[in-house]
């Protein structure tokens, strides 16, 4: 993969369907992505990333919650989902097929950039 991708390079992709066999991002590569998703935290040595949300009020972590939800199932690259303490809101992203991340997150993760903004 080209490592000079930007926010706006990943937010023009869309996902792609992944069953397994494809690469996973290794750690050093992630830690480079993210700094273009720099609200965005490497987790779990490199096999997930997260963001957090304090959204203020429930109304708005579940108005978040229900974006990304409909992104996920456009894009059919789905989160996990986190809403604790009424308004805090956990994003965490990880492609389940090849335990670790792929470049579907990273298309994911600048999308549900966009939707919360």
């Amino acid at each position: 993969m080209n490592e000079s991708k930007t926010l706006t390079d990943w937010s023009s992709r869309h996902c792609v369907p992944c069953e397994g066999g494809i690469d996973r991002v290794s750690a050093d590569a992630a830690k480079r992505y993210l700094v273009e998703l720099s609200n965005w935290s490497l987790e779990e040595d490199g096999k997930q990333i997260s963001r957090k949300l304090n959204t203020g009020d429930f109304q708005t972590a579940v108005r978040h919650l229900n974006a990304i939800a409909e992104l996920a199932e456009a894009e059919q690259h789905h989160p996990d989902l986190h809403l604790t303490g009424y308004r805090h809101l956990r994003v965490v992203l990880t492609t389940q097929a090849i335990g670790g991340l792929s470049e579907n997150d990273f298309v994911m993760a600048a999308h549900i950039d966009q939707v919360v903004s």
